[in-house]
C-alpha cells in the first residue's frame, strides 16, 4: 500500500477538513486504501468515492485523545496512518495501526463508548459518520457482507480469547487450589489481616490455635494477650508507610483461643502494600512442646543434681575410719569383693555405716565411673516402691501422666544400693529375684522386658533367714543376696575408733561453723568409750554437731551432751521384777547370753557341745543372730 502521508499532503497537526475539499487524486487514493480494509473490500468504488466525499479526515498528535470512554458514538474511524492504543484509564487492551478500524459499534447503536482511544504517535484517521453508513448499508449488499465478515472474524477472535481466558481461569483456580492446599496443610498458623487488623485469611492451624472456625473479619488483636497485641501494633506502627516488611517477632507472644486455651508462639510478620491498601501476614509456630521439652530437661537436670547430691552425701562424709580389727576386716572384705560382680549383703545395726561400705565397694569396683543409686526400701510406700524401682509407662495407673525411668534403669552400668532390703514387700521380691538372675525386668504397665547391667549391694539390720522361716522374706531371694555377706560391727565394739571418729567430726563441724573447739581430753574420751552408742555412728554425728553448736570458747561439756545411762556392760545382772526392758536392753541380754555360750564352747557353734545346743536353737539361727548382733570372735 502506498504511503498516504505524501499523497494527502497535510502539513500541520490537528488539521481537520472535509473530504470534499480534497482533489480527485486524493479521493481516489483514499478509495483504494479503503478497499484494502475488510469492511469495504466488497463495496464498489463509486459508492466508496461518495462515502469519502461525505467523510472527514482528521489528524491527531501524540497522546491526543480520539475517543473518550462514556461519550456517545457518532461514527467509525479508519486509520490512514499512525498508531493508537485502546485502553480504560491505565489499563491497555491493545493497539491498532494503519489499515485498521475502530468505533464501528456506533454504526449499530448509539450506546456510550466502552473504551478510550488515544494516539501513540502522529496519526491520521478518516471519520465516517453513522448516517453515511445507513445509506451505504441500504444500497450496497457488499458492505453488509464486509461488516458480517469482520464481525464473524472478531467473534472468532473473541471465542479464542474466551478459551484462553477459560484456560487461564482454570490454571488460576488450579494454582489457587495448590496454594490453598499448601497454606491449609501448613503446620504453622498463617493469618492475613488488613490495615484495620481485620482477618481476611486463616488456615486450619490458625483456626485450631484460635479455637474458632469463623475468624474472618474479626480483629486479630483480640486473640492475643495485652503484651502480644501491643507488640503487633507497635511493629506495624514502626513499619509506617513502607511498602514491604518481613521480620521475626522479637519475642514469643501468647495466643488466647476462643475457648480459653493459651499457647505460646514465636512468629514472623510480613506486609505488602501501603496505607489503607496495606495487608499483613502473621505466621505463628507454637513453642509449647519446646517449652515442655525444656521443662523436662530442667527436671532431668534437677534429678541429676539430686542423684549427685545423693552420691555427694555418701562420699562427702567422714570416710571409714578403722583402727579396730573388726572394721579392718570389713575393709579387707570390701577389697576382695569389689572387682567381682557378686551380689553383696551388708549386715549391721542402724547407723553403723552400711551406706559407706556400699560406697566403698562401688568406688573400688570397675563400675566406679558409673552411677551409684541409693534406695531406702523402708522409706517408700508399698504402693509406690515398684514404680520407684522399675519405672512405669504412661497410663499404667492413676496419676501416671508420663513414662518414668526407675532406679534400676538409672543405675545401669553402675551400682544400686538397696538399704533396708528386709522391708521390701513380699509380692515384689520375685521381680527383684528376676533382675538378679536374668538382668531384666518389666516396667509397671509394660509387657516389654528391660535389660539392665547393675551391681546390687543390699543392706539390712534384720535377720533375713529368720524372716524367711517365718514366711516374710523369700528364701531363694535371701540366698541370692547373701552371696557375699559383710557384717559391719556396732560402734560400741570398735574400741578407740569412736574417739577417732569423734575427733574427725569435731574438726569438720568446727570448720563448717567457724567455731574453733579444743581437742578431746582423756576424760572426754573415756566418756565416749563408756557410752553404748545404740544409734552407732549416726548418733555420734548428731551429738558432735550439737556439741560444736553449744560449745563455749572452744570448750565442750561432753557430760551434758552424752546421754546418761545406768546400763552396765554386764546386762545379765538381776533386774527388778517391775522393770520393763527396752528393745536395746533385750538385744544386750541376748547378745551377752550368746557371747557367754560361745566362750563356754570356745566359739564352737554346732554339734552336741556347741553353743547352739546350749542355747536350744538351730545352728543356722544362731549363726544369723551372731551376724545380726555384730558378734565377732576376739582376735
Amino acid at each position: 500500500m502506498k504511503n498516504l502521508s505524501e499523497g494527502f499532503g497535510v502539513k500541520s497537526l490537528y488539521l481537520i477538513h472535509q473530504s470534499h475539499t480534497m482533489s480527485n487524486s486524493q479521493l481516489l487514493d483514499i478509495v483504494n486504501f479503503l478497499q484494502e480494509i475488510p469492511f469495504f473490500s466488497e463495496v464498489d468504488k463509486v459508492s466508496l468515492l461518495q462515502l469519502c466525499k461525505e467523510s472527514e479526515e482528521q489528524l491527531y498528535g501524540n497522546n491526543h485523545r480520539i475517543i473518550e470512554k462514556g461519550e456517545i458514538g457518532d461514527g467509525m474511524y479508519a486509520i490512514l496512518k499512525g498508531k493508537v492504543k485502546i485502553h480504560d484509564k491505565e489499563h491497555e487492551f491493545g493497539t491498532l495501526s494503519q489499515g485498521e478500524c475502530f468505533g464501528e459499534y456506533a454504526l449499530l447503536d448509539s450506546n456510550p463508548r466502552s473504551v478510550s482511544v488515544t494516539a501513540l504517535e502522529e496519526t491520521r484517521v478518516l471519520k465516517i459518520a453513522s448516517s453515511n453508513f445507513k445509506h451505504l448499508i441500504e444500497t450496497e449488499p457488499g458492505f453488509v457482507t464486509g461488516i458480517l465478515s469482520v464481525l464473524i472474524k472478531r467473534n472468532r477472535e473473541l471465542d479464542i480469547t474466551q478459551e484462553k481466558l477459560a484456560a487461564s481461569k482454570k490454571e488460576i483456580e488450579l494454582t489457587h487450589a495448590k496454594m490453598s492446599g499448601l497454606i491449609d496443610g501448613a503446620l504453622d498458623a498463617i493469618l492475613m489481616f488488613d490495615a484495620n487488623f481485620r482477618v481476611i485469611l486463616a488456615n486450619g492451624s490458625a483456626k485450631d490455635i484460635l479455637e474458632n472456625k469463623d475468624v474472618l473479619q474479626r480483629n486479630v488483636l483480640y486473640f492475643f494477650d495485652d503484651e502480644g497485641g501491643d507488640l503487633i501494633e507497635s511493629l506495624i506502627q514502626e513499619h509506617g508507610s513502607a511498602t514491604k516488611m518481613s521480620r521475626y517477632l522479637p519475642k514469643p507472644i501468647k495466643v488466647i483461643g476462643s475457648q480459653g486455651k493459651e499457647t505460646v508462639n514465636e512468629g514472623t510478620l510480613g506486609s505488602y502494600g501501603s496505607g489503607e491498601d496495606a495487608f499483613y501476614t502473621l505466621i505463628l509456630r507454637s513453642i509449647d512442646d519446646r517449652l515442655k521439652a525444656a521443662h523436662q530437661i530442667s527436671s532431668l537436670q534437677h534429678k541429676t543434681e539430686y542423684l549427685q547430691e545423693e552420691i555427694k552425701e555418701l562420699t562427702d562424709d567422714h570416710g571409714i575410719i578403722a583402727q579396730h580389727a573388726s572394721m579392718k576386716n570389713v575393709l579387707d572384705m570390701v577389697q576382695q569383693v569389689a572387682h567381682t560382680t557378686a551380689t553383696v549383703l551388708v549386715y549391721g545395726e542402724t547407723g553403723t555405716g552400711k551406706e559407706l561400705v556400699a560406697r566403698a565397694i562401688h568406688q573400688a569396683s570397675d563400675r566406679k565411673d558409673g552411677p551409684l543409686i541409693r534406695v531406702n526400701c523402708g522409706a517408700i510406700p508399698a504402693n509406690l516402691i515398684e514404680s520407684e524401682l522399675f519405672g512405669h509407662e504412661k497410663g499404667a495407673f492413676t496419676g501416671a501422666t508420663s513414662s518414668r525411668k526407675g532406679r534400676f534403669l538409672l543405675a545401669d552400668k553402675g551400682t544400686i544400693f538397696l538399704d533396708e532390703i528386709g522391708e521390701l514387700p513380699l509380692d515384689l521380691q520375685p521381680k527383684l529375684l528376676r533382675v538378679i538372675q536374668e538382668g531384666e525386668f518389666d516396667p509397671v504397665g509394660s509387657s516389654t522386658a528391660q535389660k539392665v547391667d547393675v551391681r546390687i549391694v543390699a543392706a539390712t539390720h534384720r535377720n533375713l533367714l529368720e524372716l524367711s522361716s517365718e514366711g516374710k522374706f523369700r528364701e531363694d531371694l535371701f540366698y541370692r543376696l547373701n552371696v557375699f555377706p559383710i557384717i559391719v560391727p556396732p560402734l560400741r565394739n570398735r574400741g578407740n575408733d569412736v574417739c577417732l571418729i569423734a575427733e574427725s567430726m569435731v574438726e569438720r563441724f568446727s570448720l563448717k561453723m567457724n567455731r574453733p573447739v579444743h581437742p578431746l581430753t582423756a576424760k572426754q574420751k573415756k566418756l565416749l568409750l563408756n557410752y553404748p552408742w545404740p544409734g552407732n555412728v549416726r548418733e555420734l554425728q548428731n551429738l558432735v554437731e550439737r556439741a560444736v553448736i553449744v560449745s563455749k570458747e572452744g570448750v565442750i561439756d561432753w557430760e551434758e551432751i552424752i546421754p546418761h545411762t545406768h546400763t552396765s556392760k554386764d546386762t545379765t545382772d538381776e533386774i527388778e521384777v517391775d522393770h520393763i526392758l527396752t528393745s536395746y536392753e533385750l538385744n544386750q541380754l541376748e547378745r551377752n547370753n550368746i557371747i557367754k555360750a560361745l566362750k563356754k564352747t570356745r566359739w564352737k557353734i554346732s554339734g552336741e557341745k556347741g553353743a547352739a545346743a546350749l542355747l536350744g536353737m538351730p545352728p543356722t539361727t544362731l549363726s544369723s543372730k551372731i551376724k545380726a548382733l555384730g558378734i565377732a570372735r576376739p582376735v
